[in-house]
């Protein structure tokens, strides 16, 4: 498997050494982090987080949004704290099963206008039109409150359109993509539906390069993503020794052809 990337996107760690300030911002935002190193777990090793209150109440809101839309399960009804992160997703998978890719995609979009007051994007084009500091303050917002959905991640410096500017964040190891161990739930229920609310619904683009061979990602403000069938990810295989839904005979995922 390869790393995917895009040409046009350049990006360069941070050269700067962050403040007493902001490296106690930094060790609140990694707080869930269980490991001892406060790190992601090396690949092959789950990484182990310890949840607190904001992240679980994000759990469970998505969870039960997503519920309403999932394959019929045989568990009894949670209650509201009865919720973690295996549970959304499960209820993710539900969601996958009988659908095609397009169809996933959708179910996503009306997840995330569910949890908008009314008149959201539209007020959102208005504040944030689509300049580079809008899409420098997006990334800053991206990493504490995308914390609880994919992990600990920083913002980076990027090129777009051959401009550099701070709108970047490198997730280190996506929790989403490691707990699923799906090729198909990142592609669809993730990347494809967040890209496409933000440059769509938002007016902000988006542009996601998940990296399949360590489950890290990079997402760019600013950067109008890919067609689909132009995307490195459209043709990536599925993880055969750890996913529960894999293809190991097919040379691109399944949940990525349907």
């Amino acid at each position: 498997m390869v790393a995917l990337g895009l040409q046009a996107t350049h990006f360069t760690a941070p050269q700067q050494l962050p403040t007493p300030k902001q490296r106690s911002f930094s060790n609140y935002i990694r707080c869930g982090i269980a490991e001892a190193s406060g790190e992601p777990a090396p690949l092959g090793q789950k990484t182990k987080y310890n949840d607190g209150f904001f992240e679980k109440t994000f759990m469970t809101l998505f969870a039960r949004k997503m519920e309403r839309f999932g394959a019929a399960g045989t568990e009894a009804k949670k209650g509201w704290f009865d919720y973690d992160y295996d549970s959304f997703v499960e209820a993710s998978k539900r969601v996958m099963q009988g659908r095609s890719r397009l169809q996933q995609q959708q179910v996503v979009r009306e997840v995330l206008l569910s949890m908008l007051p009314p008149g959201a994007p539209a007020q959102f084009r208005k504040l944030f039109p689509p300049t580079r500091w809008a899409a420098e303050f997006n990334a800053a917002l991206t990493v504490p409150f995308f914390h609880w959905l994919v992990g600990p991640s920083e913002v980076v410096e990027v090129e777009v359109n051959g401009v550099k500017q701070k709108s970047g964040v490198h997730i280190k190891k996506c929790r989403y993509l490691e707990n699923s161990g799906c090729v198909g739930m990142c592609v669809n229920m993730c990347k494809i539906p967040t890209q496409d609310f933000f440059t769509n619904e938002f007016g902000l683009p988006l542009t996601m390069i998940p990296n399949f061979e360590d489950m890290s990602c990079e997402m760019v403000y600013g950067q109008v993503p890919p067609p689909f069938e132009e995307d490195p990810a459209s043709k990536q295989p599925c993880f055969a020794e750890i996913c529960s839904m894999a293809n190991p005979s097919s040379s691109v995922c399944p949940k990525l052809q349907a």
